[in-house]
């Protein structure tokens, strides 16, 4: 079995280059929190028109059509996610991976360059695809080059570069907030897409896939490569393929094991997304990721990451974008810091100590805002995302390819991620009318807070700990025989 010895340069490269797309989908996401007064034309000190070029120097819009045009980003998101699980199993993770990048790039360009709101929120739209797409695909590539007992560890660091989009943007935002700059601040992605996209030169198929689409002597190759030319990957090999070798026999775990070897072995057929939803085999494992993609944005985490400055205006009017920096800031450093959790305590417990700690801070922040209390409220929010950066941040993106086989789990993951999209449309198009229909004074955390109660429960009862089990069998193996108990 692969250590934690197996940690090379080259393992460390394709983490980052691979994590490249869940930050600029964390970097898209919060774009517009910090400029979102100078965008919409608020603040009455800018004028429509710029002296130092055609573009407009802000876009008039109302509540409602802001809301449309951040929720829109969340519709690409659907469409990437749903298309992308089928393509990476299909063509390889690689494949997907350097398609995102186009969306990337386009998408920042039509942003940075919009004269109206249309052209603003095709932009948007096109960076959803890319960020829905690297959110899928991203994990799924981590998980299959990570070692084993380090896959928790590095897992996170989707969520860890995610944090790292949105403080840049925030940090972004919290300088070039005035004037034409905000421009400046959505042409950053395109940038980050062209860095993606020449990282990606660079970066192989991943072994898992190579190997079930019976290239075996190259899977063979590049993760000697990854884990380094004196590491054993003998145990490793036989890990990933323990079903087809189980059901196939000695001679073709010889061919698998052989490193001059190309002969094809039989692999269990692909799974599509209608498989995963009826065969019975798959449901537990879907209904497990769906519960806790639901439970991540239904317990409130973006309407801090995307509403923060405006929703905090009236208890901090001059401190709202400072915290929004800070916040983002301490949600980095708080899932840099737990980041080995996963793999010491376990997924489950991590999740349940994240939710718990989500639900207090919500009520907490409805108890700030209607009060008007500035410390109660600020050190809501620093709980609120630290809480999240503790389980619901990293775990989602682990689980999918560990309840499941390599042959599903593409499909798997865009179930999962597609319905983390329409929630998070949900949270992004809502709340604003939500909060306001219920006065403004916090009071939709009490909502947030009953929800996360709700999602604790569920979580409890219908997610498998995956912690030091290396096959979706074992998974789902022990929780069966626990329950005969």
């Amino acid at each position: 079995m692969a250590t934690t010895s197996s940690v090379t340069a080259f393992l460390v490269y394709l983490v980052f280059v691979a994590t490249l797309g869940p930050l600029q989908f964390g970097y898209h996401l919060a774009e517009l929190n910090a400029p979102q007064a100078v965008i919409t034309c608020e603040k009455k000190s800018i004028t429509l028109t710029s002296t130092s070029n055609r573009l407009p120097q802000c876009l008039p819009m109302n509540p409602s059509q802001f809301g449309l045009v951040s929720s829109i980003y969340t519709v690409g998101g659907f469409v990437g996610a749903v298309v992308s699980g089928p393509i990476a199993t299909r063509s390889g993770r690689l494949l997907a991976l350097r398609a995102t990048t186009a969306f990337f790039v386009l998408g920042s360009v039509a942003e940075a360059l919009s004269p109206n709101i249309a052209i603003l929120s095709a932009g948007r739209f096109l960076s959803g695809i890319g960020a829905g797409a690297s959110i899928v695909v991203g994990p799924i590539f981590v998980s299959e080059i990570a070692p084993a007992a380090s896959r928790g560890f590095f897992g996170a660091f989707t969520q860890i570069m995610t944090n790292v989009g949105i403080l840049l943007t925030q940090s972004l935002g919290y300088f070039f907030s005035r004037d034409s700059l905000w421009r400046n601040i959505l042409a950053v992605g395109a940038i980050l897409g062209i860095v993606e996209f020449l990282g990606l030169l660079f970066v192989p198929e991943t072994p898992a896939w190579l190997a079930e689409h019976r290239h075996l002597s190259q899977a063979r190759q590049v993760l000697q490569r990854i884990r380094g030319k004196d590491a054993e990957i003998e145990e490793e090999i036989r890990s990933w393929k323990a079903g087809s070798l189980e059901s196939h026999g000695a001679e073709e775990e010889e061919s698998l094991l052989s490193p001059h070897s190309n002969q094809s072995q039989s692999q269990k057929p692909r799974v599509t997304i209608l498989t995963v939803a009826t065969d019975p085999e798959y449901r537990p494992a879907l209904t497990a990721v769906v519960i806790v993609m639901l439970a991540q944005q239904f317990t409130g985490v973006n309407s801090i990451i995307m509403y923060s400055v405006s929703l905090l205006q009236g208890t901090l009017p001059t401190a709202a974008p400072l915290l929004a920096v800070i916040i983002s800031a301490l949600n980095l450093v708080v899932t840099l810091a737990c980041s080995p959790l996963p793999d010491k305590i376990g997924r489950k417990t991590c999740l349940l100590l994240s939710i718990s700690g989500m639900g207090a801070a919500s009520v907490l922040l409805a108890i700030g805002i209607s009060v008007n209390q500035k410390i109660i409220s600020a050190l809501a929010s620093l709980l609120f995302v630290a809480s999240f950066a503790v389980g619901l941040g990293p775990v989602p993106f682990i689980l999918a390819s560990e309840l499941v086989g390599s042959e599903a789990v593409g499909a798997i993951q865009s179930w999962a991620l597609s319905t983390n999209w329409i929630a998070t449309f949900i949270v992004a198009q809502f709340f604003p009318m939500l909060n306001g229909a219920l006065g403004g004074k916090g009071q939709v955390y009490w909502l947030f807070a009953g929800l996360a109660a709700l999602f604790g429960i569920f979580i409890y009862l219908r997610v498998p700990e995956t912690k030091g089990r290396s096959t979706p069998d074992e998974v789902w193996g022990r929780v069966d025989e626990r329950r005969m108990d």
